[in-house]
């Protein structure tokens, strides 16, 4: 017999790729995918960042993060300036960007509310704790 934490995992596993699959779409038309989203929003919310920032904020690796924001970079989303260390590099959005966040988020709300759309604002409260408490155990995890 399966056990409820193999269930579990199998089912998070199928959540973030059906939803990582869904917001790609959303993205499709600004030409980005949701792991350079994440980036973006990153920059919006907190401002410039350095690469370190970012990668250790999203729990992602340095080299994926620097593949990312390369990309980006190349697109016109982003900017890299050299940091207080010459080998630190600070990454900013671009005013292209910021003049486009409003649109895509807009799009992204539009999206999150249809498909969160099920769960009452209580649900959805106690899904935020219990994903927090989740995300929080394995941060722990990591650091042991």
């Amino acid at each position: 017999m399966e056990s409820i934490n193999r269930k579990l995992f199998h089912m998070f596993n199928q959540a973030a790729r059906s939803i990582s699959k869904k917001t790609n779409e959303q993205l499709e038309e600004y030409g980005l995918y949701g792991s350079q989203w994440t980036i973006l929003y990153c920059l919006h919310k907190f401002g410039p960042m350095t690469q370190k920032e970012i990668w250790t904020y999203l729990h992602v690796e340095a080299p994926t993060v620097t593949r990312t924001i390369k990309r980006l970079e190349e697109n016109g989303w982003i900017y890299r300036t050299l940091g207080n260390d010459k080998r630190e590099k600070v990454v900013a959005l671009t005013e292209e960007a910021v003049n486009k966040y409003h649109d895509i988020q807009l799009k992204l709300k539009e999206f999150e509310d249809h498909t969160l759309s099920c769960f009452s604002e209580q649900e959805k409260e106690q899904m935020y704790q219990f994903i927090l408490k989740f995300t929080k155990q394995g941060s722990e995890m990591n650091t042991k």
